[in-house]
């Protein structure tokens, strides 16, 4: 088991991580979610023992993970870990990048390792090219590569996917987070894409400003998310008066509604007009406003006639648990 015990974390005095603490269970996958600057990376590097913190502890199978205060050579050895940076050798070939992270002591099996790998990252083709001649994303998948040629126990993947092709990346996703739940391998990914982990990912934790906002499993935080931050991992969320709705009486808490939630009604519900269509492929998702002035997104299997007055309702089955108050 991974444990991360209230981590405490400042840039030149400036607090960058405040309080977090997480367990995860081998062979888990675990999604850290946030905005750009929420602390992410910093929290990897952590882990990884290549930043101490200022206040708490990381341990992996109950041994300390020592940071660069007590290492001549910072990184744990049982981890890996691919930044956003990436550290290739641009000189030597592909096929090159990936053997220098095989064991020299299997080295009858690394033609054999290095085709797998390429086949994984869907890079087959280009194994004898030099690394200074590929794209970003071409490098970003040589790095993915690198990090589980060996098979570490734990791998920490910072932004993985940031560069890669939106053609070539659904497919690489499942190939790679399937080839890595096969190996039993422990995972944290770190990433301001939903898309990117939480299909994949076993538990999320989402940080905002350096502290957890919420940790739980991607359903848990879909179905009851706390606030409008956590539910915007899922996408577009509408965060609406509590008041619109006629069964209820103003209070000063709102309710969090995804735009496919919404049911349509002929003549009674939340009275909107339609002010624009958008084409998602199978379906619409349709801008509206009320009559009391607020932005509603729903969908729509066909588009809507502009300035079409239509009726949305609430399931009543989500109005408990999708209820959040007004923020200040």
């Amino acid at each position: 088991m991974l444990e991360v015990l209230n981590i405490n974390f400042s840039y030149d005095k400036k607090p960058t991580l405040k309080g977090i603490s997480f367990n995860l269970e081998d062979r888990k996958h675990l999604a850290i979610m946030g905005e750009s600057g929420s602390g992410k990376s910093t929290l990897l590097k952590i882990i990884y023992g290549l930043l101490a913190p200022d206040k708490g502890e990381c341990y992996w199978r109950g041994k300390k993970i020592l940071g660069p205060n007590f290492q001549l050579i910072p990184g744990e050895s049982s981890m890996k870990l691919v930044f956003q940076e990436l550290n290739l050798m641009p000189h030597t070939t592909v096929f090159e990048n990936i053997r220098k992270n095989l064991s020299v002591f299997e080295q009858e099996n690394h033609t054999e390792r290095i085709e797998e790998l390429l086949n994984i990252v869907e890079m087959q083709e280009f194994a004898h090219t030099k690394t200074k001649y590929l794209s970003g994303g071409q490098k970003q998948r040589i790095a993915l590569a690198q990090a589980i040629a060996q098979e570490p126990e734990v791998l920490l993947l910072d932004e993985p996917f940031s560069n890669i092709d939106q053609f070539l990346k659904n497919k690489l996703r499942l190939q790679f987070f399937s080839n890595l739940k096969e190996k039993g391998i422990t995972l944290i990914t770190a990433s301001h894409d939903p898309e990117d982990v939480i299909p994949f990912a076993d538990q999320v934790l989402v940080i905002k400003n350096g502290q957890t906002v919420a940790i739980d499993t991607p359903k848990m935080l879909f179905d009851k998310p706390k606030n409008r931050y956590t539910a915007s991992l899922f996408g577009y969320v509408n965060e609406l008066p509590i008041d619109l709705l006629s069964a209820y009486d103003p209070n000063d808490t709102n309710i969090l509604i995804y735009p496919h939630e919404f049911q349509l009604s002929s003549d009674e519900g939340i009275q909107a007009f339609v002010v624009n269509n958008h084409f998602y492929g199978g379906h619409y998702l349709i801008e509206s406003v009320s009559k009391k002035g607020h932005t509603i997104y729903f969908t729509n299997p066909n588009a809507l006639k502009i300035h079409t007055l239509v009726f949305l309702n609430v399931p009543l089955s989500l109005v408990n648990k999708r209820m959040v108050q007004k923020e200040v």
